[in-house]
């Protein structure tokens, strides 16, 4: 891992430490980055943190909200992509990121989304978060749209990836 990356991922540990957060999970070991997911219990402080205290009870369409930080790194790009089981959240917190939106498999035009900025993506909506100059932090909440069988990182539809995966 480079020296700049293990860097952000310090200090993005650190925050959300400070900010009285429990770190579920993390991966760094994402091609374009990686992310920590935040325990499902403090989903409202983690609302409150960074949506703009959104009530997440009006988002509990199945259930849990699986609260994550994604870090993407400068001019890598997740994959053009879709969930059958989630609609997602994403609000910027650090950084210019880009996404790409459609409802087909063709890409839409790059948007520049900056801290503060915020994309509702629907259920089946094809996206893309795309590092631009510098590193991007995304908060992200999951909607589940299916109560009996909740999305996880194996509900992605990957139109075109650059990892080959």
């Amino acid at each position: 891992m480079s020296t700049e990356k293990k860097e952000i991922f310090d200090r993005v540990e650190k925050m959300l430490q400070t900010q009285g957060f429990t770190i579920a999970a993390k991966d760094e070991t994402r091609p374009w980055g990686g992310f920590f997911v935040i325990d499902e219990t403090q989903a409202q402080d983690f609302a409150n943190q960074y949506f703009d205290g959104i009530d997440v009870e009006n988002l509990r369409i199945g259930g849990k909200l699986s609260p994550k930080i994604l870090i993407v790194a400068p001019e890598a790009r997740l994959s053009w992509q879709y969930h059958h089981r989630r609609a997602e959240i994403w609000q910027v917190v650090e950084g210019t990121v880009g996404i790409k939106r459609s409802n087909t498999d063709e890409e839409g035009e790059l948007a520049e989304y900056n801290p503060k900025d915020q994309v509702k993506l629907q259920q089946g909506e094809r996206h893309r978060l795309i590092g631009l100059a510098g590193w991007g932090i995304v908060a992200e909440i999951w909607q589940h749209t299916d109560a009996s069988n909740p999305s996880d990182e194996d509900d992605i539809v990957r139109v075109q990836d650059d990892f080959g995966r």
